[in-house]
């Protein structure tokens, strides 16, 4: 397994290796020793899946707030996504910056996002399945939303925002200039 850092050093993309035949191959996905030896030390207690039929859905930004913020990692089980993560850490040198990772089901390629992070994607192509896991359990009291095409924090999407198929939550989510201090 290959930990890699990003722009921001916090998050790390996770590239499982892969051991093929003619059968096809195998891939160990989750090794707690390894990602110990690359510095993360995160008790996953939860994971979760969700499935988009069509490109072009956008999931998030989302996090959670302490007591119950969460550290994920995310990878695809079919179809592809591009991945987002926003620091969101008062004082860190990189707050309101994001990171993006192409993930896909193909190459197995994982992202890792610590806490003090907002999180999302888009799906770029159609039935899209994603797993992740979790170090906290979902709380809907402590569950927040930051604007997915925020000017501010300036990822570039996929997608219009004409075209993006979207939640209602996630379309009334506030900027990150009316965030305010979360983490």
């Amino acid at each position: 397994m290959n930990v890699i850092e990003t722009e921001i050093p916090d998050v790390k993309r996770i590239v499982p290796k892969r051991f093929g035949d003619a059968r096809g191959w195998f891939s160990e996905t989750f090794r707690i020793d390894a990602m110990e030896r690359a510095g993360i030390r995160t008790t996953f207690v939860q994971d979760n899946q969700s499935f988009s039929a069509p490109q072009g859905t956008i999931r998030g930004l989302h996090f959670q707030i302490a007591p119950q913020a969460q550290a994920k990692l995310i990878r695809v089980l079919q179809g592809a996504i591009l991945d987002v993560a926003v620091d969101l850490r008062s004082g860190s040198p990189t707050y309101g910056r994001h990171v993006t990772a192409t993930l896909d089901a193909e190459t197995g390629e994982q992202l890792y996002v610590p806490h003090g992070f907002a999180h999302g994607f888009c799906t770029l192509t159609p039935n899209v399945m994603v797993a992740y896991k979790v170090d906290s359990y979902y709380s809907p009291e402590h569950d927040r939303a930051l604007l997915w095409n925020d000017p501010e924090i300036g990822i570039q999407w996929p997608v219009s925002s004409e075209a993006a198929i979207l939640s209602d939550k996630d379309r009334r989510a506030p900027r990150l200039a009316d965030l305010g201090p979360v983490f």
